[in-house]
Parts: C-alpha cells; structure tokens; sequence
C-alpha cells in the first residue's frame, strides 16, 4: 500500500492515509493518458466550424468572358477557388469530433494519472475544508501554509463543502471540481492536485 500525509487546512500533518497501490501505485500509461486526454477535449469540441465552397458561394452563374480570343487564362466561374471572394476547398465544416474510447482504458489513464502525481510528488491531501464563510483571505493562506501559492492547483472538492468552492473561486491559477467531475484532463492539468481525504478515498474504492 502507497501511504501519504494528510495535511489540514494550516498545512501541518494529521495522520497518515494508505492508499490503494492498484490505483495510486501503478507505472503510468503515458499513450493511454494522452488518447484519453485527445478524448476529452474533443468531446468538447463544438465541431461548428464552417465554409463555402464553390457550389455554395452566391454569384458566378454566368461565364465571365468567351472561352477563346481575349488572351486571358479561360474562367468558368468568378466563384471557383482561386477568384477573390470565392469557394473554400476542402475547407473545414461542422462535424462532431467525438471518438470512443473504452471504459477500461479510461479508468487506466485516472490510475496512471494519480500515480504519477504521486510519484512526481505533485499530490496533496487534506482531512478537511472546514471554511466557516466564504473567505478569499482563508483560502489564500491555506495555500500559502501548504507551500503551493503561485502554482496551478487543482483542488477537489466533496459536495459539502461550498464554503470552500466559493473561497477559491477568485484565485488565479486555481481550478474549482467536485469530485463527479474529476477526470484525467484536470488531473494533469496543473502542478499540484489537491484532495479532501474522501475524495481520494472514494477514487481509490471506485477506480480498484
């Protein structure tokens, strides 16, 4: 079992949490994490990129000069594609960019997502977000007391506490999740990940 400290919100250590080696522990898939990360951010392509192509641009129905006799290169249309204001070729039009991916290989890129946070030492967690009101000043010095201000953090949250969410909320470089939301994307995407010691108890439960 892979063990870390759990901090509390003034940085100090609580107690130690033993984590699933099969989850937290694992040689990260390098491939797979890359096609999961392509996986996701294309899901959220809105794919509406459009242009015109010659068929479709308004104008050149009629021939703009005789086949033959004027010494000009011959022209059947003033929309084809090398005319100003004319059709795109091959241009990019809507379209979803969706692909699959499996359900295992999306559970193996979080695995080796959060194992190589850990290795990199770039995992934190912490017992609880016990914000008593929504306090930007809180926030900034729980940052400051874990040794992460001025990196780009990721902080994961449990439902309860919104106190905490709208604490953060504010601050530059820091990403706000629940744990629904977490995936491999958000979990590479920044220096430090932080988690509230359920979330990383139920990852470790559901990811096994």
């Amino acid at each position: 079992m892979s063990t870390i400290e759990v901090k509390d919100t003034a940085g100090k250590k609580v107690s130690d949490l033993e984590l699933a080696n099969e989850v937290f522990g694992i040689t990260p898939n390098i491939p797979v994490m890359h096609q999961c990360v392509r996986y996701l951010l294309a899901m959220d392509r809105q794919g509406t990129h459009s242009t015109k192509g010659r068929s479709e641009v308004n104008g050149g129905g009629r021939k703009p000069w005789r086949q033959k006799g004027t010494g000009r290169a011959r022209q059947g249309s003033i929309r084809s594609p090398q005319w100003r204001g004319g059709g795109v070729v091959f241009g990019p039009t809507p379209r979803d960019h969706a692909f699959k991916m499996n359900r295992k290989e999306i559970k193996l890129a979080m695995k080796s997502a959060l194992s190589a946070k850990l290795a990199d030492n770039e995992l934190v967690v912490v017992d609880k977000f016990d914000f008593e009101k929504p306090s930007t000043k809180a926030a900034v010095a729980f940052l400051e007391a874990l040794g992460v201000a001025g990196k780009r953090v990721t902080i994961v949250l449990t439902d309860e506490a919104m106190n905490a969410a709208l604490s953060f909320r504010n601050l530059q470089n820091v990403t706000i999740l629940f744990d629904r939301e977490i995936d491999t994307y958000f979990m590479l995407d920044n220096n430090v990940l932080i988690l509230a010691q359920p979330v990383a108890t139920r990852l470790g439960e559901v990811l096994a």
